[in-house]
Formats: structure tokens, C-alpha cells, sequence
């Protein structure tokens, strides 16, 4: 950020990888020390992002800085979620959890929000600094059990913990806020839905929570693609269609996405013509189980997943489908960078995958070793890496899938 000389704006850069610093701390302390002056003539205006928890880090006393990232970490490291990360941090933050919309009281708070979280939780985005908190520390505590920390706590997290109250307290009084999403998944989408109709493609929305493991997110793509190309090889009602939509039905009640009814969404599907292209959208945030040493990122394994068992389907249903179609998978982060990598992702077809296997590359070694990176790297001169540079913005991943009947 290029300022000029005698600028009012003042920058405090902190929170180097996502993690709290000083310098972040000292940027918190200046924010907390601007919202207690504030008046009933005053408007405080909030930027929020993804990353927010890390550079308005002020602990409640007597937690030092330091024991409360300690704890962070040891909650991460055991697989914690977002959601229950962000729990445990608001619950020792004087900022977060609607701390900073009370400090800033009697003055008129408005945040302009980018949800990086799934669902959009106002309270979770950043620890939700301007947003009244649906949780209790009895919440937090439960969260520590879980991980087998609660009795593992610095002296000071104890004295925090024990002197707040452990019930829920009737609602706090927030009608000086207004918090706005302005950006994430569900706005992207749309936004990539109006540009596929643009394009002649018949767009369907399959859900703006996709979540899970990447192989098993792998296969219900692969599967909601095999039902397409189903109905426009003209087998869409018989057998082979029940079947898929009976595995369909299956996994997803496993997978337990928010808000996905894939009932509804395959009733769509069925409305669909055979000669018109069709664009199926989703987005979210997958997990990866790391074995291997290789270089990626969740939205370049899941292309190379997805590319691998479209090829073994295409292999085996040479006589329907997805032999008949012409198949293009996307995925890509929203923020620009898939991984410790330069691309935002990657994209494959089926055919891919076979001229991949006929050169004898090993497509099944390069996933379990994670190396999803490596693969589109050397394969044709890294052409199916989605590379766009960051683009400032974070609002999870974005899938694209592109299908239509060869003729």
C-alpha cells in the first residue's frame, strides 16, 4: 500500500502466515483503544475477511499472546474445524465474539463482509468481531475435551475460563450494527452462473457447501456426471440411471452437505435436453488427508481424482457413458493460490487422464503421494494448471463441471 506523505490513514501489517504476531497485537490494541473513544456521533466502518482471527489477536488478561496461539496450534494440529477453531478464540478474545461492536458502543458499526466460511456465519467469520456470538464458554470447553486439551491449559486460560459464565446470558443489544455480506461463495457462484448462461450453457447450481474428503467429493462429481451423460445417450430412466441416482442419494446422505437437496437438484437434472451444452457450478471447501510429500493442493487433487475415475468409468461404459460426451472438471481457490503453489487450481477431461497413462505416467502414484502439482506440471507443459495470480479475496473454491453429447 503506497500512501502519500502526512496520510491519515495509518498501516499496521501483521499476522505474517495467518498466525498472530506482535505486530498484530499492536494493531489490535490501536483498533480497541479507536472503538473505546468513539461517540454517539461517530460511524466505526469494519473491513472483514478470512484471516481476520489472526490480525486482531488481543487475549484477555492475563492470557499472554503467545499461550493463546500455543493453543491454537495444538487444536489445529488434531484436525479441529474452522468452526471450532474460531469457538476457542472468541471465547479468550476481547475483540472477537462481538467485542469490538461493544467497545465501539453508543457509535453506529458497519461491517462489509467476505465469508471465507461455509454457511456464511456472521459469528465465525474472523471469530466475529462485530457480530453477537451464538456461543458459550461451555462451548469452548466442550471443544477442549474433545481434543483432550482441557487439561493441558496455561494457568492463564484456566482463570479465563473458570470466571466466565457458563451459561448462555440473555442476548446482548447489537441494534448499533449492521454487518453486510458483500462477498463469498454463494455470490461467486451466481456471478458464474450468469456468465455460463452467457455463454450458451444450460447452468444448474448444485450447492455452495461442498465439503469432505476430497476423494469421496471426487466420486460425487464423477457420479452427477455419469447420470448426464446417461440421459443424453437416451438411457436417463432404466437401471443403469436408478442405480447411479441410488449411490447419488447414498453418499450424500453420508457426506451430510448443508443445505444440499440433491432430490430436487436431479429432478433438474432430468428437465435437462440432450442438445444443449450444460454447466453444473458448485463450491466450498474440501479436505485432504496428506500421506505423501508431494506438492498441490486440495483443488489440484481433486481435478486429477475426478480425471482418474471419469477415465476408469469411460473404460468400462464404452457402450453409454461418459464415452459419449465431451467432459471438462474445474476447480479452483477463489484467493488465487491452490497449495504452496503458484496455480489457483486445475482442470482435466477424461482424455487426459488415458494419454497421461499411455505416456506411463502413474496417475494413482502421483495421489498418494499428494503430487497432483507434479502431474499437471509435467504433463503438457503444465496447460491444465489454472494459474491467475492472487486476487486479493478469499471466498473458498469454486467447481465447474462443462458437459456435452458428441456428435
Amino acid at each position: 500500500m503506497l500512501l502519500k506523505p502526512h496520510s491519515k490513514i495509518q498501516v499496521i501489517e501483521g499476522a505474517k502466515n495467518n498466525l498472530p504476531d506482535t505486530e498484530a497485537l499492536k494493531g489490535a490494541l490501536a483498533i480497541q483503544e479507536l472503538a473505546e473513544a468513539l461517540t454517539a456521533d461517530d460511524l466505526l466502518l469494519v473491513l472483514i475477511s478470512g484471516g481476520g482471527s489472526a490480525l486482531l489477536p488481543a487475549p484477555i488478561p492475563p492470557i499472554l499472546l503467545k499461550e493463546k496461539e500455543k493453543l491454537t496450534k495444538m487444536l489445529a494440529s488434531q484436525g479441529a474445524a474452522i468452526q471450532e477453531l474460531n469457538i476457542v478464540r472468541k471465547t479468550l478474545s476481547l475483540l472477537k465474539g462481538g467485542g469490538l461492536a461493544r467497545l465501539s458502543y453508543p457509535a453506529q458499526v458497519v461491517s462489509l463482509i467476505l465469508s471465507d466460511v461455509i454457511g456464511d456465519p456472521l459469528d465465525i467469520i474472523a471469530s466475529g468481531p462485530t457480530a453477537a456470538s451464538s456461543h458459550t464458554v461451555q462451548d469452548c470447553l466442550q471443544i477442549l475435551t474433545k481434543y483432550n486439551l482441557l487439561h493441558n491449559l496455561p494457568k492463564s486460560v484456566e482463570t479465563v475460563l473458570s470466571s466466565s459464565p457458563t451459561k448462555p446470558t440473555a442476548p446482548e443489544d447489537f441494534s448499533h450494527v449492521c454487518n453486510v455480506i458483500i462477498g463469498s461463495n454463494r455470490l461467486a457462484l451466481d456471478e458464474a452462473k450468469r456468465q455460463a448462461e452467457g455463454l450458451g450453457y444450460t447452468t444448474l447450481v448444485l450447492s455452495a457447501a461442498i465439503c469432505g474428503d476430497v476423494g469421496r467429493i471426487a466420486t460425487l462429481y464423477c457420479q452427477l456426471i455419469r447420470l448426464l451423460c446417461l440421459g443424453f445417450a437416451g438411457l436417463g430412466e432404466g437401471p443403469q440411471s436408478d442405480e447411479v441416482r441410488r449411490d447419488l442419494l447414498q453418499l450424500v446422505a453420508e457426506l451430510q452437505i448443508p443445505g444440499l437437496n440433491l432430490a430436487e437438484f436431479l429432478q433438474a437434472l432430468r428437465g435437462l435436453g440432450s442438445k444443449t451444452p450444460v454447466c453444473i457450478l458448485a463450491g466450498g471447501e474440501t479436505t485432504v488427508q496428506l500421506q505423501g510429500t508431494g506438492k498441490g493442493g486440495r483443488n489440484q487433487e481433486l481435478v486429477l481424482r475426478v480425471g482418474l475415475e471419469l477415465h476408469k468409468a469411460q473404460a468400462t461404459e464404452a457402450s453409454s457413458s461418459p464415452g459419449r460426451c465431451e467432459i471438462f472438471f474445474l476447480s479452483g481457490g477463489t484467493d488465487g493460490q491452490d497449495g504452496p503453489t503458484e496455480a489457483a487450481g486445475a482442470f482435466c477431461s477424461p482424455e487426459l487422464v488415458t494419454e497421461a497413462l499411455q505416456e506411463g505416467l502413474d496417475v494413482e502414484a502421483f495421489l498418494s503421494s499428494n503430487n497432483s502439482y507434479a502431474f499437471f506440471s509435467q504433463f503438457q507443459g503444465g496447460h491444465h494448471l489454472l494459474v491467475t495470480g492472487l486476487t486479493g479475496t478469499n471466498v473458498m473454491d469454486i467447481q465447474a463441471i462443462l458437459i456435452r453429447a458428441m456428435e
